[in-house]
């Protein structure tokens, strides 16, 4: 009897055990009783300027339970926000309203407090909290112009030189019409900028805006100054152009099985294909090895050459041409020729104008075999449908060098060189840069005068 009480017993026992070790394991591997914390971000740079709000992201995978936000400076504590939330939501975004603070202020610090709807710490949820350190910054940079160019047309360039200067400064540039940026470039000494800007042709002459110097600090106070510029409109010439079933099938298909594209299955779409969509996407490559590869060291000076005309041609197309295309008697496509054509003899030597360093040498599909040298300040050159490249990249050549030969590589029947200019990745209106007079006036006078305010100030 005794031994049947104790087996009993030994039984029960048993059971209570894998019932308190199966328990056990749920309570520490069920996910209702996870114990990982949640996750605090404050979304700021260490800095506050006490206009704009702070905005905070809470994350945890069994939901935000409750939060509580306070403020501290100095022995001051005082509570900003808190909530109880009771639909299970992984994710929180808060924004932290500023409160008014004594002027004299230089930090504050905010507190953040945050329980989870885990099960762990008896039911109570996974506490979270973090203070966050944030300096006081309501200065706005300076951000004026000192010297820029008269005018600007079209499709055209213009230079510019500005100060910027802030304790916490975290970005500067120009935009044009608050749609395209450009980089400024640090000129003789720290806290001087400088720029060469374009005006994109598709941009039309009624749709110009304003040119703006934008100044933002850590805090994101904002300078924005005007650039005063009288603008001018550029004579856009139109061009109709048909497309054959021998230009498609010797210069559209192989252009495309180049670029590896697929061919469509209709001529009108393999022409289209090319000349919109792989288009567009070489305009894109040129851009961005144009901004990623562009010297940003500091100009002291800046001595261009106009740039020259392929020795001994002639011009077959210009900058700003709109071409619009037809395909058995129908429109199926436009585009713009943003270049000089110049065209001698085959083969034709390639000799560039200017001192700079090569960039970019390779096939580019409606362009062919490319080049893209960087002349600093922003400003490049750029020499496609050549035969054969005479350089590398990375190679610094000088003026006068023989770079490439002219060919018929890419979109294009005949042997010719497509001459281009680029600011900061747009190709810009080359007339401009093979007149001597117009970059005295325009570039040279430009920075020459703010080297002059520049030295004289302390």
């Amino acid at each position: 009897m005794r031994r049947q009480k104790n087996s009993l017993l030994n039984i029960v026992f048993g059971l209570v055990l894998i019932l308190i070790i199966a328990g056990g394991g749920f309570v520490y591997f069920s996910p209702l009783f996870e114990k990982q914390p949640a996750k605090i971000v404050l979304n700021s740079s260490g800095f506050w300027n006490l206009k704009d709000s702070l905005s905070v992201d809470l994350f945890d995978k069994s939901g935000i339970k409750s939060y509580k936000i306070y403020y501290k400076s100095g022995n001051n504590i005082e509570k900003l926000s808190e909530n109880t939330i009771s639909a299970k939501q992984e994710k929180v975004v808060l924004n932290i309203k500023p409160l008014p603070l004594r002027p004299n202020i230089k930090e504050v610090t905010i507190a953040i407090e945050v329980y989870d709807n885990s099960f762990w710490n008896f039911f109570q949820g996974n506490k979270s909290y973090k203070e966050y350190k944030l300096s006081i910054d309501k200065k706005r940079p300076l951000a004026r112009v000192i010297s820029n160019s008269y005018n600007i047309k079209r499709g055209g360039s213009a230079a510019l030189v500005v100060e910027v200067r802030d304790e916490n400064l975290k970005d500067k540039y120009i935009t044009f019409n608050n749609e395209y940026r450009f980089e400024l470039i640090p000129y003789l000494k720290e806290g001087y900028y400088a720029a060469i800007i374009a005006w994109p042709i598709d941009i039309k002459f009624d749709e110009f805006s304003r040119v703006n110097l934008v100044a933002i600090d850590q805090a994101n106070n904002e300078t924005t100054t005007k650039v005063p510029f009288y603008i001018k409109d550029l004579k856009i010439k139109n061009d109709k152009l048909t497309i054959s079933d021998n230009f498609i099938n010797k210069v559209s298909i192989p252009v495309l099985q180049k670029s590896d594209y697929e061919v469509p299955n209709t001529n009108e779409e393999i022409f289209i294909k090319q000349n919109r969509e792989l288009r567009a996407n070489n305009v894109n490559t040129i851009k961005e090895q144009s901004l990623n590869n562009m010297s940003k060291e500091m100009i002291t000076s800046f001595n261009l050459k106009p740039f020259r005309r392929l020795n001994g041609s002639k011009t077959f197309a210009g900058f700003a041409e709109k071409r619009e295309y037809s395909y058995n008697g129908q429109k199926i496509d436009e585009a713009w020729h943003l270049g000089m054509d110049w065209a001698s003899i085959k083969h034709a030597q390639v000799k560039i104008s200017n001192n700079g360093k090569v960039i970019f040498n390779n096939y580019l599909g409606i362009y062919g075999n490319t080049l893209i040298v960087d002349h600093g300040f922003g400003l490049q050159s750029l020499y496609a449908h050549t035969s054969q490249f005479q350089v590398a990249k990375n190679d610094e050549v000088r003026a006068g060098q023989i770079i490439a030969n002219t060919g018929s590589t890419g979109a294009v029947f005949g042997d010719h060189l497509h001459f281009g200019v680029l600011v900061q990745g747009i190709e810009v209106n080359p007339v401009e840069w093979m007149d001597k007079n117009w970059i005295r006036t325009r570039i040279s006078n430009i920075l020459a005068e703010a080297k002059q305010e520049i030295r004289s100030s302390k």
